[in-house]
Formats: C-alpha cells, structure tokens, sequence
C-alpha cells in the first residue's frame, strides 16, 4: 500500500498536495513518501519475526542518502553492489557489519574499502572471485567472512532482463560448482565461510519459485553441513514484486512463512535482500504536460519528464499507471511520451490514460525503485529534483541539477 491520495480532487502524498511540491521544487520531481517507506519496512520485518533474521535493503533500488539515513535509523542492514554504494551506506550512518557485498564483479579496490570498513560478508559469485578477495585479504592482514552465492536454476517467471538465477544468467554459480568452491576455500587462509546465498530474480509474483529455490537450497546446506561446514547465515536475496498494474504478489507475510517453513531447522540467520517491495510504491515522478500533438490520428501527451529520468518503460516495457494531479474521470487513448531525442522515450504506448492539456500535472506511480538510481544525463538533460514527504511537510533530499553541474568534472 502508500500514502498517495486524492483529497478535495487533488492528488497528496501524506498531507502535502503534489501541485504545492511542483510549484516550489518544480518538474519533473520524484517524490517519496516516508510513512509508506516506514510501513513497509515494518511489515517486511515483522513478517520474519518467528526466525533470526537480517533485513539488508537493496541499495540499488533507491539509493539516496536522505532515504537510506532513515533505513539506518530503523536498525535496517543493506545489500551493496559497489563501493560506492557502501559509501552512500556509509555516509548515511548504516552500520558496516550490517552491510554484504554481492555482485559479479568487485574490484579489488572495492574488496579492500568493503574489507576496511568490517562489512557482514561478500556474495562470492565465481572461482576467479575467491582469488581476488584472499588476495586482498591477505595484503591488507585482515580474514574475509564469505558466502557463496548459488544458481539453482529456477525461472522466476519474470522478465528476462531481471531474472538471475537461471544457468544462462551471469549471477552465482551452479550448485555443483558451489560444492567445489566451499572445499577450496579451506584452503584459503585469509577466507572463512559464514553462509550461502542465493537470489533468482525481481518482481516476482508467484511463490511457486521461491519455492522450488528453497527445495534445492535446503538440501544444498544440508549436504554442505554434513561435509563439516559450519555455517551462520542463509541469504536467500530479495525479488517479491509489486503491483505496478494489478498484480497480486505474495505479502510479505506470506513470503515469509514459505521461507521460515522451509529453513526453520537448519539453524541460520536469514537474510532478506528487499528493494522494489520496500520503495518501489513510495515514490512517483511529478510531470507537466508541455503539450498534445495529433499526429495522424495518434494522440501523444508530451511531458517534461524523458526515458532518462525513467527508463524503466523502455529498458523493460514496464507498467506504469499515470494518475492526474487533478482528479479527472476523462479518459482517452494516448502514447505519453518526454522530449528525449529516442523513438523509445515513452513511459506508455497506446494506453487509456487521462485527458489532461497544456500546464497539467500527472504522477507516475510505483515509481520509487529504479527510478532516480538508473536515471541520466542523456541528451544533456539534469537529473531531477528528490523529494521526501513526511505528514504535512516536505525536504528536497536531492536537489535539481544545473546546467554548470553537467559540465562540473569535464575540461
């Protein structure tokens, strides 16, 4: 659920009307809400609260500071891919042995910050990986926890570009490969083994998968145990959809009776990587419509915001629902489109969406995660304003680019 709502015919976040926000900060502006972010937060948490547990937030999906500031508070871990991702976690106070690493590709400069600042653990995802952090570990005299981050090769029915746990997939390793890779790290003096990982894909809508994951897993840690093994944490990563256009997926309640049912007695701490379920509905993006173009029988609504303030429409074809600022029950078929120089600047094609006119605000919902952070400055264009809503007050979290901004690091 969120907090966005009409009241009196114009859309809110929480207390605050999103005109107020558009005519003060201007559009186009992603706007958050902090009680939703705090609900889902708290839902998701107690929804584990029968088993140890670890909620590590995927960084990648919203990673502003003034919103992972608020995550720390709560006691929230965080899921990094990158160093810079563990500085923003960093920079914003969450604790560094709350913090893993996943991800194919680590450098070795971000293994020795990630080994420097006492993180959780890393995600092994490959053979050569082990190389480079006992390496690093060993240069810099400190032991690396580690876990390995295994493929059961499970479809997670979802898009293709965001499935990850397939043999085709470049994440983790096949659970026969990760047999081999625990027997060599006990040859590695600078490496100890904490967990097992494993992460198959995002938005998902079905717990059949996550399922059969578990299955295999299970038995996986089973068999690593009776090898002599000694293991803290299973890591079974994040993945549960949203409803973006009236899917059903799980609750994270029933999420996590699936995944407690299956682990109760293996005698870990889980740990949950989620992203999309946490922010994914607490934010959208404000635009203004700059103008309508009948071209030849086809409605367009030109806004200001471009596929490089949301690409998620043309990187995924992903669904977006388009309210009107001002409620309207007008409807009419239209692309909706920004002023990117790309025939793949939409955020939708043929849809029925509102009649709105020149000057009109809309709000692209479900727009908090993977919005802002896969955002450009393609065609020039400054990254927008960041806006977080607490009850009837508001802070821009992230302001407006300017143009010298653009040009800031160049010479």
């Amino acid at each position: 659920m969120h907090f966005f709502d009409y009241r009196v015919g114009e859309l809110h976040c929480e207390e605050v009307p999103l005109h107020r926000i558009a005519d003060e900060v201007g559009t186009p502006a992603y706007v958050y809400s902090l009680r939703t972010l705090e609900r889902h937060v708290r839902v998701f948490d107690e929804a584990f609260e029968s088993a140890p547990h670890l909620i590590c937030y995927a960084v990648k999906a919203n990673s502003n500071i003034g919103i992972l500031r608020r995550f720390a508070s709560w006691g929230t871990g965080f899921d990094i891919v990158s160093g810079g991702e563990l500085f923003r976690v960093l920079r914003s106070g969450g604790a560094a042995e709350k913090v893993i690493f996943s991800g194919v590709g680590k450098t070795a400069d971000e293994v020795r910050y990630a080994l420097e600042s006492g993180i959780l653990f890393f995600n092994v995802e490959s053979n050569g990986e082990l190389d480079v952090i006992q390496e690093v570990a060993s240069s810099v005299g400190k032991r690396a926890r580690i876990s390995i981050r295994t493929n059961p090769n499970v479809d997670p029915r979802t898009h293709p570009y965001i499935s990850t746990g397939l043999k085709k997939n470049k994440f983790g390793v096949a659970l026969e490969e990760a047999g081999q890779l625990y027997e060599r790290v006990r040859t590695m003096p600078n490496l100890e083994v904490v967990g097992v990982s494993c992460h198959i894909g995002s938005q998902i809508t079905d717990l059949e998968p996550f399922k059969e994951a578990l299955q295999a897993l299970r038995t996986f840690v089973v068999t690593l145990k009776s090898s002599g093994i000694t293991l803290q944490y299973l890591d079974f990563g994040g993945g549960l959809g949203i409803s973006y256009r009236g899917e059903e997926p799980p609750s994270p309640l029933n999420y996590a009776s699936v995944v407690i049912e299956a682990t109760r007695d293996l005698g870990l701490t889980l740990i949950l990587e989620p992203g999309r379920v946490i922010v994914g509905n607490a934010g959208v993006l404000v635009t203004r419509v700059l103008l309508k173009k009948d071209q030849g029988g086809k409605n367009f609504v030109i806004i200001d915001a471009g596929m490089n303030d949301l690409i998620r429409p043309a990187l995924y074809g992903s669904h977006h629902e388009i309210w009107p600022v001002r409620e309207t029950t007008e409807r009419e078929v239209a692309d909706v489109v920004g002023p990117v120089c790309e025939s793949a600047d939409f955020i939708a094609q043929e849809r029925e969406v509102p009649v709105v006119h020149r000057g009109d605000l809309v709000a692209v919902m479900s727009a908090g995660a993977y919005g802002f952070s896969l955002s450009s400055n393609y065609n020039s264009r400054p990254r927008v304003a960041e806006v977080l809503v607490e009850g009837d007050r508001y802070s821009v979290i992230r302001r407006r680019e300017t143009y010298d901004d653009l040009v800031r690091l160049e010479q």
